[in-house]
């Protein structure tokens, strides 16, 4: 079984669905001919052609739009934008029409396209290079929201996505990209779009995050001596699987959510109101949140005291066993 990274992952996935499936197209700024600005989409362009890894114009509203007419007529279009931060000029598309068609059309109509984003920080970039905007799509009706934490997670839920009649939000942590290395099977195989992955197992306490925050975790475990962490990937933003996430807290009785996002109106307030909802009274303490902070993700040398590390989780996991 070959050893990748994740975006040698991303790529296997694109060419497996590509190969399966000739109504599978990629499209985005760079995808073609250059192959990505991080090389996900390399070789595609060679292997099938202009007319299925298309390079756009620098127009992400563009993209997104034209995505939307392709799907509704057929085809699965993967439209990757460029970084996170330049979502927000196809927010009118994605939230006004890829969002709402199937509910608008009351059902005739659905748009199954995959919209691929490098996402977070880490890598020391430029503004808007580093966002965490996923809770604006996790609020809106009509959209999947999914961001993996390792290659056979990405590979796995990719292939799930495209195959998805439903537009899917894919959020590729930039900084795992080639962080390290696991084994991914050739071919074909999914992950389910909607299920949690347990990491760990434990006793004392949960914790609870996505992304490139799921490495810290677990590097701020090893730092702990004499405790039991249970550890969840929810893989999935929407739909959530918050049945693994309460079935865990009420074994441990203590939470702790780590997200490099925004604090304020995100989803790891959303996850302490459905915890407090179902298990108020077998929560030992209160839940802690180990977050981003309310401001604009810094430039470079700052940008490591803004992101969540293991020393942060760590003091979380700390603070909700001292209650």
């Amino acid at each position: 079984m070959p050893q990748m990274t994740l975006v040698q992952a991303i790529n296997d996935a694109l060419k497996t669905e590509m190969r399966r499936d000739p109504t599978v197209i990629v499209m985005g700024e760079d995808v073609g001919v250059n192959g990505g600005v991080f090389r996900a989409t390399e070789g595609l362009y060679q292997e099938f052609g202009p007319d299925r890894a298309i390079d756009t114009p620098l127009a992400e509203s563009g993209i997104v739009g034209t995505a939307i007419g392709m799907a509704i007529n057929g085809l699965k279009p993967v439209a990757e934008i460029q970084f996170d931060g330049f979502m927000a000029p196809a927010f009118d598309q994605i939230i006004s029409h890829a969002a709402r068609i199937r509910w608008r059309s009351r059902g005739r109509f659905h748009v199954p396209i995959v919209i691929r984003v490098p996402y977070g920080g880490g890598i020391r970039a430029l503004e808007h290079h580093s966002e965490a905007p996923e809770a604006y799509y996790v609020h809106t009706p009509g959209l999947k929201v999914v961001i993996p934490s390792n290659p056979y997670d990405a590979k796995g839920l990719l292939i799930s996505a495209i195959r998805d009649p439903d537009p899917v939000i894919f959020f590729e942590p930039k900084r795992l990209y080639r962080a390290f290395r696991q084994e991914v099977p050739e071919g074909d195989y999914t992950v389910p779009i909607g299920k949690a992955s347990l990491v760990r197992e434990g006793t004392d306490v949960t914790v609870i995050t996505w992304g490139a925050m799921v490495r810290v975790c677990l590097q701020a475990i090893e730092q702990l001596e004499g405790i039991s962490v249970e550890l969840i990937d929810l893989r999935t933003l929407k739909p959530l699987d918050i049945e693994t996430v309460l079935t865990s807290v009420a074994k441990t009785g203590r939470a702790v959510i780590v997200q490099e996002a925004p604090r304020t109106c995100s989803l790891a307030s959303e996850l302490i109101a459905l915890i407090n909802e179902r298990l108020l009274l077998q929560l030992q303490a209160p839940v802690v949140r180990v977050t981003g902070y309310d401001t604009h993700i810094p430039y470079l040398t700052m940008e490591q005291y803004y992101l969540p590390d293991a020393g942060r989780v760590k003091k979380g996991i700390e603070k909700v066993l001292s209650f």
